[in-house]
């Protein structure tokens, strides 16, 4: 191989290795957002968990009145 092919070589791992890099960015972020988006919805969750559970504790209360 010659210094010039080898040169283009490493170019073009250099550019491979900032669009990885560039994807991992992109990867990181997104998790991020989906991991706020779990919690989000996992409080959301144990709220209506709580309402539901206090509609069922009002109805039985009002089964035995």
């Amino acid at each position: 191989m010659e210094i010039k092919d080898l040169e283009i070589k490493i170019d073009e791992l250099i550019q491979a290795c900032d669009e990885l890099e560039r994807k991992q960015a992109v990867m990181h972020s997104d998790q991020t957002k989906w991991i706020q988006e779990r919690n989000r919805l996992l409080e959301k969750n144990e709220l209506a968990k709580s309402k539901v559970e206090s509609m069922i504790m009002r109805l039985k209360s009002l089964e035995y009145d």
